[in-house]
């Protein structure tokens, strides 16, 4: 359950490492995110001289939540940290991503991130 004002990390290599949530795209009355969904967010810390800087409002998609999240097979799965990767469009704003993916995201549509995950969950 991610929600207004969460402060998550970022998974890729795009430059941000701490974004905060402003909106959850959906409907004027949706509250919360999961796996897959897309928020927008502002970049709360960045690194020097790359792509997305300090204060950039950003479009991500959510990849890792700490919540557990119900499987249609009747299983959960459960991450150890929120995060998010940036995107350009549909495709990553980051060449690379950092951490296990679960196979939601490539069932949302976002195949590019789940080929460029180091490990699917």
């Amino acid at each position: 359950m991610i929600q207004l004002r969460t402060i998550m990390n970022v998974a890729d290599n795009s430059g941000a490492k701490r974004v905060g949530l402003i909106k959850v795209l959906g409907g004027s009355r949706r509250r919360y995110a999961q796996l897959g969904d897309i928020v927008v967010c502002s970049v709360k810390v960045a690194e020097p001289r790359k792509a997305v800087k300090k204060k950039d409002v950003v479009k991500a998609v959510v990849v890792r939540q700490r919540h557990n999240y119900h499987r249609r097979d009747g299983s959960y799965v459960r991450f150890d940290e929120n995060a998010v990767v940036i995107l350009d469009g549909v495709e990553p704003k980051g060449g690379r991503i950092f951490g296990p993916i679960p196979r939601e995201i490539k069932e949302r549509g976002f195949s590019t991130i789940a080929s460029l995950a180091q490990e699917i969950v």
